[in-house]
């Protein structure tokens, strides 16, 4: 466990580990949850070991009697054991720390409120990868003394590298070819054998993957599930039932694998008549690029022109944004607050991130692919300071540039690589 990268989940695991008898990590397969979770437990039940399950169903008390802190690893395969650990933290026994990949096919008998705490885990952030030391916090930015300053050599090429290379740890570091095919065995695993253990048996796993790739050529945009379908499918007069393509959704739901940036819905504003349809992304961007077949290379010059209509502007951008809104997520979780993005019904008015924490606080970001925005590009951030004055903490703008600074107008300028939790 040597070459163990931190991550931010860390921070609040050491925080918080000592006063919560049980915490489920859950997220994608492979991004890490069990490496983390295996450092804070003394034993482990190993759940997708058909001889571990059946150890556990003919002796249920095994989950009282090992070392504690104890890990149940992939627990919703063998849902049982989610009400073991309950009634086990119901009678004070033993600490328990729990990872899943998916959604159990078979629901708990009892959810656990109240006494198991969950926390998603996603593909490395930005901060977490170490491609530089962050100089802006994230948290920090709903302080009013914030600082906004550093300086970095990460530039369009670094990121479009970042974007390709995935978040999953155990394949970002590899050379460009080994990564390619762990990707492309990453997406045929999806198909071939994870819809399968969620009870859904591909019939036409062509159709499937077609409608992967059209999901990812809609990467950042808000655009119709049935445009995608559309897509998905070119020319076919027999398209697959809507049923079918909701199937598909709800597993890829269920998976980890879809990542939505949902639409920002204040309860605490008089803001009207806003959309309501996520930002469509997948868990990571490098999934969305294997998918549609480019490079960093390709992105760079972009050369992707397949489904373009299904976005605006370029796909490098779309990704970029896909990259900028992950890496946010995992920082917002560490700040105890949800991200969402904002958009009028008739796309007057857009931001593309909205950082919301408890107390109704919002940092609104743009992201930009640009080294030096515009006045026009920050046009939607003014408004929505004009709107929400009381609630507005800050307003920012993501870029590729090379500075991180405060404009005249009080806009944090902030490179991606600089921003952190």
């Amino acid at each position: 466990m040597t070459d163990y990268r931190r991550r931010i989940l860390d921070d609040l695991l050491d925080e918080l580990a000592d006063e919560l008898p049980a915490i489920e990590i859950y997220g994608a397969k492979g991004v890490g949850k069990t490496a983390t979770a295996l450092r804070r437990a003394r034993s482990a039940i190993r759940l997708d070991s058909d001889q571990e399950r059946s150890l556990l169903a003919g002796d249920p008390e095994r989950i009282r009697r090992l070392d504690h802190p104890l890990l149940v690893d992939e627990w919703q395969r063998f849902p049982a054991s989610w009400d073991l650990v309950r009634r086990a933290v119901d009678d004070h026994v033993g600490s328990y720390l729990l990872t899943g990949s998916a959604v159990p096919t078979s629901a708990p008998t009892h959810t656990g409120a109240g006494r198991m705490v969950a926390f998603r885990m996603r593909p490395l952030s930005l901060a977490e990868r170490g491609v530089e030391t962050p100089t802006v916090s994230l948290a920090r930015l709903f302080d009013t003394s914030a600082d906004i300053d550093g300086s970095t050599e990460v530039g369009m090429p670094e990121y479009a590298e970042e974007i390709t290379a995935s978040g999953f740890p155990d394949i970002h570091d590899l050379s460009t070819r080994a990564r390619t095919a762990r990707l492309e065995g990453y997406v045929h695993a999806i198909v071939q054998r994870s819809f399968p253990e969620q009870g859904l048996v591909v019939k036409k796993p062509r159709t499937l993957r077609s409608w992967l790739t059209a999901y990812a050529a809609a990467t950042s945009m808000t655009v119709t599930y049935s445009k995608i379908l559309d897509a998905a499918t070119p020319g076919e007069a027999e398209k697959p039932a809507r049923s079918t393509v909701q199937a598909y959704r709800d597993v890829l739901d269920g998976l980890w694998i879809l990542d939505p940036v949902p639409a920002w819905l204040p309860t605490r504003n008089h803001l009207n008549r806003l959309a309501k349809s996520p930002k469509h992304q997948l868990a990571d961007p490098a999934l969305a690029a294997n998918l549609l077949g480019i490079d960093a290379g390709g992105l760079l010059s972009g050369a992707d022109t397949r489904s373009a209509d299904l976005r605006e502007g370029t796909l490098l951008g779309a990704l970029f944004e896909n990259l900028v809104a992950q890496s946010v997520q995992v920082y917002a979780e560490s700040a105890d607050a949800h991200v969402g993005h904002l958009r009028t019904e008739r796309g007057e008015h857009e931001v593309d991130l909205i950082v919301e924490r408890r107390d109704g606080r919002i940092v609104a970001i743009e992201v930009k692919l640009s080294t030096a925005p515009t006045d026009h590009d920050l046009r939607h951030l003014h408004w929505l300071k004009q709107k929400l004055p009381d609630l507005v903490a800050d307003l920012c703008v993501v870029t590729t540039g090379t500075y991180a600074y405060r404009r005249p107008d009080g806009i944090a300028v902030i490179p991606a690589a600089l921003l952190g939790p």
